[in-house]
């Protein structure tokens, strides 16, 4: 025979109390002892009791569900964000419903809203880096609960991010300090804008060092590890190729590293390669990429936070959240081929034609050469993490403060700006 279903009725037979005192002990509404709430969500808990949401969407009320809206979850970043949203919204003791939107390019925001904010939840995180101007646009008119989360170009929707130009410009600077002077820079896609935001970090670095940007070293990507590759390689076979790669997230620093010693060469001793985001397999690479850390769970549990501000309407006018990112040194950058005493690396301005080009000698790590030896200085260097500056704007002010240079595992610090 069917188990009948577990209402507030039930609850309330089981717990003394009226079906009233339930559903505010529930809902945390109204005024209920602790010791009645307690016992009244142990009851609903031992008895499996699931709240009943098309009676929700009915009367209007609340379901604490808050959901997500993603159209990349290939992406190892969103996934690092997904989860770190689900433990901020366990902490206030809500639900998370994640609405997978790949494959829908054309209508996914516009249905995605409409069946989730409909009773299913409160309001929204949107993570998406692929979203058109015109759903963009869409979404400033509906006036809805939404926050959007790591998004760069201009949009009136409220934004919830982590820092990209000045995080890329320090990633910049201590390349220029270990003598690197052509430095490629592999651009990722232009959806979300924090690709630009990290090429103009970039190139701000160069400028206020008086290295002039050179168009030939910036290439093309499209933040996956395979572009990456080909990016890199397109460099590195180039003539009067760089000594170091910035890569705008680490997938491509991967795929950099890949060509690197496709084309012969050893890291970080002919080729420094930097990241961006510090995902968790940028540490256990050989060798580990120096890369720019995001700070995801800061970002996500203020998503949260700004979310509910939306829902309840409890909160002011504040429109933009932005968490400072800060460089994470490791073993895959090091001094500049031809520094410190060393011999030109090939393929450098002066020396033989670069790697893989017809007519020219074997690279070091190639079939029949000797490995190039490592620098002196070049040892490996424990993580360690140098601080970026961070901006937090508001529609009404826009601050800046400088944080700290973080202590990593060494204890050490970042090398100064130049």
């Amino acid at each position: 025979m069917k188990t009948p279903p577990v209402t507030l009725i039930t609850i309330a037979e089981q717990a003394g109390v009226s079906v009233m005192t339930v559903s505010r002990a529930l809902n945390d509404e109204g005024s209920v002892a602790a010791k009645t709430r307690e016992k009244v969500r142990r009851i609903a808990a031992e008895l499996g009791y699931s709240p009943n949401l098309s009676a929700k969407m009915m009367k209007g009320s609340r379901t604490n569900v808050i959901g997500i809206l993603v159209n990349d979850l290939q992406s190892a970043v969103i996934n690092e964000i997904i989860g770190a949203v689900s433990s901020a919204v366990r902490k206030l003791e809500m639900d998370l419903v994640i609405y997978n939107s790949i494959g829908d390019s054309d209508n996914a925001p516009s249905r995605g809203l409409g069946s989730m904010l409909q009773g299913l939840c409160d309001g929204l995180l949107l993570i998406l880096p692929r979203i058109s101007d015109m759903h963009l646009r869409q979404l400033e008119q509906r006036g809805l609960p939404v926050v959007l989360v790591n998004y760069w170009r201009p949009t009136d929707l409220p934004v919830v991010r982590g820092g990209n130009s000045d995080a890329a410009a320090a990633a910049t600077r201590h390349l220029l300090q270990l003598g690197h002077r052509r430095i490629g820079f592999i651009a990722g896609s232009a959806f979300t804008g924090q690709s630009q935001e990290r090429q103009d970090g970039y190139e701000s670095a160069l400028r206020g060092a008086g290295v002039e940007v050179d168009p030939k070293l910036i290439a093309a990507g499209d933040f996956g590890r395979r572009s990456g590759y080909e990016a890199a390689s397109a460099l590195l076979t180039a003539e009067d190729a760089p000594t170091a790669i910035f890569a705008a997230n680490d997938e491509m620093a991967f795929g950099a590293i890949d060509a690197v010693r496709a084309c012969g060469l050893q890291m970080p001793q002919d080729v420094s390669v930097v990241g961006f985001d510090d995902i968790p397999a940028a540490a256990h690479v050989h060798p580990a990429l120096t890369t720019v850390r995001q700070p995801l769970a800061a970002i996500s549990e203020a998503a949260v936070r700004e979310l509910l501000v939306r829902i309840t309407g409890a909160g002011g006018e504040r429109q933009r959240v932005e968490f400072p990112s800060e460089l994470v040194l490791r073993d895959s950058t090091a001094k500049a081929p031809g520094r410190a005493g060393s011999n030109p690396a090939p393929g450098r301005a002066g020396s033989n034609p670069a790697p893989g080009r017809a007519g020219s000698n074997p690279a070091p790590g190639r079939a029949g050469a000797n490995p190039a030896p490592r620098r002196a200085g070049a040892s490996k260097s424990a993580s360690r993490t140098a601080a970026a500056t961070t901006t937090t704007t508001t529609t009404t002010t826009a601050t800046t403060a400088k944080t700290p240079v973080a202590a990593g595992t060494a204890g050490k610090r970042a090398p100064k700006k130049a």
